[in-house]
Parts: structure tokens; sequence; C-alpha cells
């Protein structure tokens, strides 16, 4: 019998990466910034406006705060 190959899984050894990043709440903080211009998914500008509203806060501020975090840990700063 011959196995099949979903595409939707893994291949290759696996590792668990630990959970490093903030929840929503936590993504409110005040810093310098720089204006960019990114293009984001629908589905994720959405999910950060519904968390901003429910934390009372800016949807920009909590992706800027999840972005360093992000740059935090790989560059070096290891989890916050």
């Amino acid at each position: 019998m011959k196995r099949m190959n979903d595409p939707d899984k893994p291949v290759g050894k696996l590792s668990r990466v630990c959970d490093f990043l903030p929840p929503p709440g936590e993504l409110a903080a005040p810093e310098r910034t720089v204006k960019v211009t990114i293009a984001l998914s629908r589905s994720s500008v959405d999910f950060f406006k519904r968390q901003a509203r429910k934390h009372n806060t800016k949807y920009q501020r909590m992706i800027r705060v999840l972005v360093d975090n992000y740059t935090g840990y790989y560059s070096g700063g290891g989890a916050p």
C-alpha cells in the first residue's frame, strides 16, 4: 500500500519553537518611530483593529510593538 503525501504537513526534522510573542494587550508602548508603507492582509489588519479597540490603543502601535519584539528576539536579544 502506497502512502499519500499530504502537501499541508511539514516535511523533514521538526523542532519546537518557544512562544516569544507577547499577547495583544501588551502591544501598546510608545517609542520613536519612522514612517513606512507596508501592505498587510485584510484579515491581519482587521484582527489588530479589533484588538486595539478592545485594549483602547491604536492598531498601528500594536503592529509596531509586535515587529519590534520579533526583531529583538532574532537580533540576539533573546526572549523578552
